[in-house]
């Protein structure tokens, strides 16, 4: 009591009676939003487990055609031209730095200009 003599007009109340009712109030909230937040977690951590775990499948099936497309590629490039060991451990050094350099995107068009060039 003595506590709530000293502080209910310094929290602009007009009484004790306001001053305990705003505590009483806030506490309420308090409790509610510890309710709210236990349940909504688990809730929002499921849901967003759920979204990464359908990217992560949309994702492997991706790579998974795309390896078969370059499977086929490499096959037929392969079958056409008789490249000889040194020239291929060549092509893989300059492919393995050309992904570094250009981070991983790959352009179809710039690789025709070098071929050219």
């Amino acid at each position: 009591m003595r506590k709530i003599e000293q502080e209910y007009r310094g929290d602009n109340c007009a009484s004790k009676t306001e001053f305990i009712e705003k505590a009483v109030k806030f506490y309420i909230g308090y409790l509610r939003q510890q309710e709210e937040v236990n349940y909504l977690s688990p809730l929002i951590t499921e849901t967003v487990k759920a979204q990464i775990k359908g990217t992560e499948q949309r994702l492997a099936r991706l790579m998974f055609k795309v390896a078969v497309e370059l499977g086929k590629l490499s096959h037929m490039t392969a079958a056409i031209n008789d490249v000889d060991d040194e020239t291929l451990q060549s092509l893989h050094a300059m492919c393995v730095n050309e992904v570094r350099k250009i981070n991983g995107i790959i352009d179809y068009e710039d690789a025709v200009q070098y071929q050219r060039d």
